[in-house]
Formats: structure tokens, C-alpha cells, sequence
């Protein structure tokens, strides 16, 4: 298996902020078209793709689409934006941050603020907050005028890098997962499906999981499974107890996260499956945190069994994020076996 380094580049630098997803969908919906029965749009945005199996019972995948980043929220006499965040950002990463505002047109800006040169030793002790910073757009305010209003989303300017054995780039949180879903369906794109599919691509889960909602009212699914990011602080400085996964040691399955614990059958089930297949993974317990996992568990009818498989990523929730590309081949594996699979395990409670 190959990492398609086009499609995954494609995917990371698709704009798409919560609530502003529109390039994202479109992007997916061309991508899954040809390997799916058909594909339903809901009024929030979330694009669900189905697929007939052998039974009507139904499992549901989600893999939220939206990224984080901006909103404007005031423009000032001199042109510069000022904004509110969408999503959780690791304030120090943004300073002499490119930003691409999405105006009438796309517009270039730096994330800038006080110059240390002219801060108080005071000022100088103290960590710089998101209001503390504000857009450069190198335009006067006229003419920042005619492309920008408040309430105009903003994205990070970042390419898609290899860096060593790793993919280097922005919203790999949670883009990675977006291209993990995409390929494990054309990976399963010929084979008889035990159960009735619905691979879901869902919006706004960066400001309260918003998007899952709607799908797990619509679908009601048996069984569900998230695929998104998890911490990798395996790096100078932390300690092994902090880590939660590691990158290289294979995909991740989630025990729990401060939002969710999954469903103790769907773990041993998954782990069952990655232990038979030589699949290499590695257990995720996520002190704070959560992901679509928590609301598809509980928000429907009966309950869904639940659980998640997490990719290992470093830097998250920052300017640019690293996956491993081992990682991202080990979950594709993992998850086409767990769909293939998944009447032949007891589900009954034991």
C-alpha cells in the first residue's frame, strides 16, 4: 500500500473552518462518488455515503471534515482584522503566521502583533493570547473593504510536506482521517459488505462534535466508529506516561477520551482483528479531549456500540501537524478488516 501523496496534499489544503466547509465537501463528495450506492447531504453539511450490505444493520463511520482556524469578527481604521477563534489553537505557534483570508477573493495576511522591541519587561513575561493578535493584510482599509466583511473565514497558508517517514502539513487534524476513510473505501470497493455502511464525513466537530448529531439521529446505527487524530508527545520533555500513543507504533485504538469510553466489546474486538491481521497498533487513553465518538455512542435510539481508531500526531492543534506514514497505512488496513468482518465477532454481552 502507497500513500497517494496527491489526494492526501489535496485533502490538507482544501480550505474548510467549522462552520464554512463547502471546498472540503465538495472535494469528498467527487472523491467517494465511485465507491459508494449513494450519497446524502443534510442540512448541516455532513455528507454521508452509503453502501448496501448483506444485513440491515447499520454501522456508522465518521470522520469529521472541518478544520480549525478564524472568523472575523472586527476590521479597524487602518485595515488590519481582527478575528475569534474556530476550534482550539496553541496560541504561541501563530506569531509571523501566512494566513489565507476567504474573502470575495482570497487574500494573503500574516498573523502579527506587539514587537518585542517595544513590549514591557512586564509584557515580555507574559504568553501572547489570541486577542492579542490581529491580521496584516498589507492593504489599506478601502481597499480591505471591497473582499473582506466580519464574519469572513480564515485558514492557515501551509503546503503538505514529507518530512522523513512522516506527513508534515496543516488540519491533518482532521484531514488525515478524511483520506483514511476515502481510501479504505476504495480498498473495500469490490467486496460483499456484512452490514449496511455509512461512511460519514461530518462538519463543525471542532466547536462541540455539532455535525455527529444530526448523522447519529438520521442513520440510528448498531455499531459506530470514529476515525480521527490523537496526541503523540513522544518528543524531548515528555515522559512516558504523557505520551498516549507514539508515533510509528502503529494506529491507534481508543480505550477512552474525556468525552467517551468505548464500547468494551468494540475495543476487544478491534484489538482481536489487528492481532490476527499483523495490523501494528498501540491503546489510547486521551485524558482531555474528545472526538464524533461520544455523540454517536449515545445520541440515537438504543445506544450504538461504539469505538474509535486515532491516528498518532504530533504538534496538534498547531500551526502544522506530523503523522507517520506507517500509521496512516495501518489504520486504512485496520478499518476495511473491521468492516469486512464485523458479523463474525459475538456482540452480545459477555
Amino acid at each position: 500500500m502507497k500513500i497517494d501523496w496527491k489526494l492526501v496534499k489535496k485533502i490538507s489544503e482544501t480550505p474548510g473552518v467549522s462552520g464554512f466547509e463547502s471546498a472540503i465537501r465538495n472535494l469528498i463528495i467527487k472523491e467517494v462518488s465511485p465507491y459508494c450506492d449513494s450519497i446524502r447531504i443534510d442540512n448541516m453539511g455532513n455528507v454521508t455515503a452509503f453502501r448496501k450490505g448483506k444485513s440491515d444493520q447499520k454501522l456508522l463511520l465518521a470522520a469529521h471534515m472541518d478544520e480549525i482556524g478564524f472568523i472575523v469578527n472586527y476590521i479597524d481604521d487602518e485595515g488590519f482584522l481582527h478575528f475569534l477563534p474556530l476550534g482550539g489553537f496553541d496560541p504561541k505557534t501563530l506569531t509571523a503566521q501566512r494566513v489565507i483570508v476567504h474573502g470575495k477573493k482570497d487574500l494573503l495576511g500574516v498573523m502579527a502583533s506587539k514587537p518585542i522591541h517595544i513590549m514591557s519587561p512586564e509584557e515580555r513575561k507574559k504568553s501572547v493570547e489570541i486577542k492579542d493578535y490581529f491580521i496584516d493584510l498589507g492593504l489599506p482599509k478601502d481597499e480591505v473593504a471591497k473582499y473582506v466583511e466580519v464574519g469572513t473565514p480564515v485558514t492557515r497558508e501551509r503546503s503538505l510536506e514529507k518530512l522523513g517517514n512522516c506527513i508534515n502539513g496543516k488540519s491533518l487534524d482532521n484531514r488525515i482521517s478524511v483520506y483514511t476513510l476515502i481510501e479504505t473505501l476504495k480498498l473495500i470497493k469490490d467486496e460483499e459488505l456484512p452490514f449496511d455502511l455509512y461512511a460519514c464525513f461530518t462538519v463543525q466537530e471542532e466547536v462541540g462534535i455539532r455535525g455527529a448529531h444530526s448523522v447519529s439521529l438520521a442513520v440510528d446505527p448498531d455499531f459506530s466508529i470514529a476515525i480521527d487524530t490523537t496526541i503523540a508527545y513522544d518528543v524531548p520533555g515528555s515522559i512516558p506516561r504523557e505520551s498516549v500513543t507514539k508515533l510509528g507504533h502503529g494506529v491507534a485504538i481508543k480505550i477512552m477520551d474525556a468525552s467517551a469510553i468505548s464500547d468494551y466489546r468494540m475495543t476487544k474486538y478491534m484489538k482481536g482483528i489487528a492481532n490476527k491481521e499483523g495490523i501494528k497498533w498501540q491503546p489510547e487513553l486521551l485524558p482531555a479531549g474528545g472526538t464524533d465518538t461520544a455523540i454517536i455512542q449515545r445520541l440515537n435510539k438504543n445506544g450504538a456500540i461504539a469505538g474509535a481508531i486515532s491516528i498518532p500526531t504530533r504538534h496538534i492543534h498547531q500551526v502544522i501537524e506530523s503523522v507517520h506514514q506507517e500509521d496512516v497505512k495501518n489504520a486504512i488496513k485496520l478499518l476495511s478488516k473491521i468492516i469486512l468482518k464485523i458479523d463474525q465477532f459475538d456482540w452480545s454481552h459477555q
